[in-house]
């Protein structure tokens, strides 16, 4: 499947102002430091491409969600070093997005530098995309073209996702490309068997997702805070574990769908949930206890799926084709409650010729920890959550659709 959008390889982007939007929302610790650089370094091969070819180069990103104000905690000055760092060179980095300062600015830039400008979302004309908030960037900045390469944010209509491109001729950088291709193929892939792995917290954020896979996975495996929801709708007690509420609907139109698909004998190996589970009396223990569905004590929390579940899923996974992976199978921020994401993640990068799509948020954060620590390798780890999501779900996404359209 193709990308449908002009990217940078299809306009002469030599010796021209370039404004790349970026999605720079990295985890940054307590001591100001940067604890997982992916995202800085998804974007290189699109700045190296434009640096190449001697552009003017003026980054703009946002960090975390400083409120439409200005807030040292959310500065974008620790990227700028680290992107720096990983390229080689000076970035020059400027406290303001808008206005006569970053006109002077991009005057002096001269051809093969790059521009980092402050946090968008220091302004709150960003989020609520202003119009003339936009032109205000494209006005200060004089950039020939908009590059849209912030994956993780073009599910957004977003000043610097939407409006932009009503002033800037706008088209893709190259990350972009990559997770609409391998996202896109994976989900359409005709590679089959294509299994699913669904976690994380809530139904309620992957209702769409779910539906969506309902039509083309030939099993869907449920883990996390999510299978929660989905035993107790099967009746199953789980002592303490809170359940996501007023649900009942929601699955009720999952469950139809299902059945309607592969039939009511077949259900419960086309929608697979866990056979036992991980408890403890709080998020925090050092121990967990591996029981049977009906052995939960009243005081006891789910936190991750149990040991025969983890075999399970694997033994399903066996011979897959194509695997989609949204969600940790429990509370894997705690290494005690890791364990069913660990044993997965070791048993899908093992199975050969298998595509396996990571769909990022916590579940690439986690992959890409568990990736370092054991030498694994998945096809695709997405730098995008909730564009991830809406991606596979098969909704337009505002950043996307405002670019300009491939020439055919």
């Amino acid at each position: 499947m193709g990308f449908d959008k002009q990217t940078i390889r299809d306009i002469s982007v030599d010796n021209k102002t370039i404004l790349v939007r970026t999605d720079y929302n990295v985890p940054i610790n307590s001591s100001g430091a940067i604890s997982d650089d992916l995202r800085i370094r998804a974007s290189l091969p699109t700045l190296k491409y434009l640096l190449k070819h001697n552009c003017k180069i003026i980054i703009i990103s946002h960090l975390g969600r400083p409120d439409g104000k200005p807030n040292p905690k959310y500065t974008l000055l620790p990227v700028a070093k680290r992107l720096g760092e990983l390229l080689g060179i000076k970035i020059d980095f400027i406290s303001d997005c808008v206005g006569d300062k970053i006109t002077n600015a991009v005057k002096k830039l001269k051809p093969g530098q790059i521009l980092m400008l402050e946090n968008v979302r220091f302004y709150p004309g960003e989020t609520a995309n202003d119009i003339n908030f936009a032109r205000a960037i494209a006005d200060s900045t004089g950039a020939r073209y908009f590059v849209q390469d912030g994956f993780g944010v073009v599910h957004r209509a977003h000043a610097t996702t939407s409006a932009i491109t009503h002033f800037i001729p706008s088209v893709a950088g190259f990350l972009l490309e990559k997770e609409v291709i391998a996202l896109s193929e994976a989900i359409n892939s005709e590679k089959h068997p294509l299994v699913a792995v669904l976690g994380g917290a809530k139904v309620s954020d992957k209702i769409s997702v779910i539906e969506k896979l309902v039509k083309s996975a030939d099993k869907i495996l449920i883990g996390g805070a999510m299978a929660n929801t989905f035993l107790n709708y099967r009746g199953i007690n789980l002592g303490s574990t809170k359940i996501e509420p007023n649900e009942e609907k929601t699955l009720d139109k999952i469950y139809k769908l299902a059945i309607d698909r592969v039939g009511i004998d077949n259900i419960d190996e086309f929608i697979m949930l866990p056979i036992d589970v991980a408890v403890a009396t709080n998020p925090s223990a050092f121990r967990r206890r591996s029981v049977p569905l009906q052995s939960i004590n009243t005081d006891e929390i789910v936190f991750d799926i149990g040991d025969a579940t983890a075999y399970k899923f694997c033994k399903e996974i066996d011979g897959a084709k194509t695997i989609i992976w949204n969600g940790t199978m429990g509370l894997a921020e705690n290494p005690t409650f890791s364990y069913g994401s660990s044993v997965l993640a070791k048993f899908i990068t093992n199975i050969p010729g298998a595509v396996s799509i990571i769909g990022g948020g916590d579940t690439a954060d986690f992959i890409l920890k568990w990736c370092k620590h054991n030498n694994g390798k998945f096809h695709h780890i997405s730098t995008g959550g909730g564009a991830s999501l809406d991606l596979i779900a098969g909704r337009k996404l505002p950043g996307i659709e405002a670019l300009l359209a491939l020439k055919k």
